[in-house]
């Protein structure tokens, strides 16, 4: 049945941009902006990493703590929460949640007369679980219901990743698969003479893989990203570029793909960079040179908590930070 719903999702949305709760696409820690914005194969014990693939979760994710803020374009906040913990043996549960505050904006007559203020936010809960069910293969799911308000108008639906990751640890290799946002708008933001106005969710199917070099602190990831949808093309709002750009097969096959590397001597330290082509062909600015497209972050271990920071940058003037903070309550005896 899942396999029906994708292939249908995939057949019929297949055009780019065309998506409710695009916020789900957001990183969703300062690790995972540092890795170019998604990775679904890294299996280091990082609990944020389960918003992306359930499958990561492990029995070290038990009481576990995962906090992160950022502080997105035209000042737009969004962040994380996620708490993990393990109910008998191999079964590894996780609950948090994901939001984004647009902020206020001024509401105003069609003569510009100012009466009042309104406020924009989305939020979706993750409810995951995961189970190993072999030595090295691990399976997981996550349910999201989703609820968004910007000013009088609401909506809420739901979706669902499904989501394996296979590790081996002595070959320090590792490798992942999820189909993400598998769901529907339950309640439109408004209606029409047909009914609710439903529009499709943010579906996508991602892998990756993941490996450590054996006798040098480097860890390099690569993420697939969209594989239902070859052409990820868009048409310009440009007026003076009102239709689709040529994209040659090669630059193509590279906007499916985010690149990164990780400097990691040890368990209390990493530094990360990582290169989105997508985001670097549909953001850079034609005459400025700059790092569009290209993310960096690091995080150490302080005291009982583990700290992280990380930066993207998506234009010329135009970086968005992000900072996490992760902890064990075991650590506290708690």
């Amino acid at each position: 049945t899942i396999v029906s719903f994708c292939l249908y999702s995939a057949l019929a949305f297949s055009q780019a941009g065309s998506y409710v709760y695009s916020f789900l696409d957001l990183p969703v820690s300062s690790r995972i902006a540092a890795l170019g914005g998604s990775n679904v194969s890294l299996k280091d014990n990082d609990l944020s990493f389960a918003f992306k693939n359930p499958a990561l979760l492990t029995a070290e994710n038990d009481n576990q703590i995962s906090l992160s803020m950022a502080n997105y374009l035209a000042d737009i906040k969004f962040g994380t929460a996620m708490y993990g913990f393990n109910i008998k043996k191999n079964n590894y549960f996780a609950v948090g949640v994901q939001y984004i505050d647009y902020g206020k904006f001024s509401e105003r007559t069609d003569v510009d007369l100012e009466i009042g203020e309104f406020s924009a936010k989305d939020m979706a809960l993750y409810i995951a679980y995961a189970r190993p069910i072999t030595s090295r293969i691990t399976v997981g799911g996550t349910l999201k219901p989703i609820f968004s308000s910007f000013e009088r108008y609401t909506s809420y639906g739901f979706a669902v990743d499904a989501g394996v990751n296979y590790t081996n640890p002595e070959k320090q290799f590792s490798a992942g698969l999820v189909l993400r946002n598998i769901g529907t708008q339950l309640k439109g933001y408004y209606s029409n003479e047909s009914g609710q106005h439903l529009e499709p969710l943010p579906f996508d199917i991602q892998a990756g893989v993941t490996q450590k070099l054996k006798h040098a602190p480097f860890r390099f990831s690569l993420t697939l990203h969209n594989l239902q949808r070859w052409n990820l093309n868009y048409q310009s709002t440009n007026l003076e570029e009102d239709q689709e750009k040529e994209i040659s097969f090669v630059d193509m096959a590279f906007r499916h793909t985010i690149w990164g590397v990780e400097f990691v001597p040890g368990k209390n330290f990493y530094l990360v960079a990582s290169y989105n082509h997508r985001r670097h062909n549909e953001l850079k600015m034609p005459g400025f040179k700059g790092s569009t497209g290209f993310s960096f972050g690091g995080g150490l271990k302080l005291y009982k908590f583990q700290v992280g920071f990380g930066m993207s940058t998506f234009q010329t003037g135009n970086v968005a930070y992000q900072f996490s903070l992760a902890t064990s309550l075991n650590q506290f005896k708690l």
